[in-house]
């Protein structure tokens, strides 16, 4: 039986996915396509998540990497992992709104942590979420993630994040201890 984490491959990203890749992360955050999912913003954010020069400036960045998951030579998944210092950070994660809330973001997410702890001998991942998105919060928190408290404003008039539709969007630095 096939499932949505079978036969996945994970590599670093190149500069021949940057169209993929933002294609991708754009479906899972942004407009109508990003509905057939659960983890879309589009009723808190139009305008785009991520541009070619975004995607580029992660893949060529010395202390960062951009991980793509490909199933049946297309990707269907990425996220962003990048070295400062003791820990790694977490970003620019997407999962196809079709394959989301069949596993494939824990897969994921495992092996990031992983390869984090792997690469860099990290014992902490942290990540940055919009605060008001307590259903990817909480998606997080089983995953070990936990809350800080410690917030940092979103940049409200830098169209490059996105077109914010209401006035309360920040972001709260969520960590996890690695074993």
């Amino acid at each position: 039986m096939e499932t949505a984490t079978t036969a996945l491959t994970f590599r670093d990203a190149t500069d021949a996915d940057v169209d993929e890749l933002v294609a991708l992360i754009e479906s899972a955050y942004r407009g109508d396509d990003s509905r057939a999912g659960w983890t879309t913003e589009a009723d808190i954010l139009q305008g785009q998540r991520t541009d070619p020069e975004g995607v580029l400036e992660v893949i060529k960045s010395p202390d960062s990497r951009l991980m793509a998951v490909e199933r049946e030579g297309r990707i269907v998944a990425c996220c962003q992992l990048e070295h400062q210092g003791d820990h790694a950070y977490f970003g620019m994660f997407a999962v196809s709104p079709l394959l989301q809330g069949a596993g494939l973001g824990k897969v994921i997410i495992a092996e990031a942590e992983r390869r984090a702890r792997a690469t860099w001998g990290v014992r902490e991942m942290q990540m940055t979420v919009i605060s008001v998105r307590d259903d990817l919060i909480a998606w997080y928190e089983r995953r070990g993630y936990r809350r800080t408290g410690r917030m940092t404003p979103f940049p409200y008039g830098d169209e490059r994040f996105g077109v914010p539709q209401r006035d309360d969007l920040q972001f709260e630095l969520l960590v996890k201890e690695l074993a």
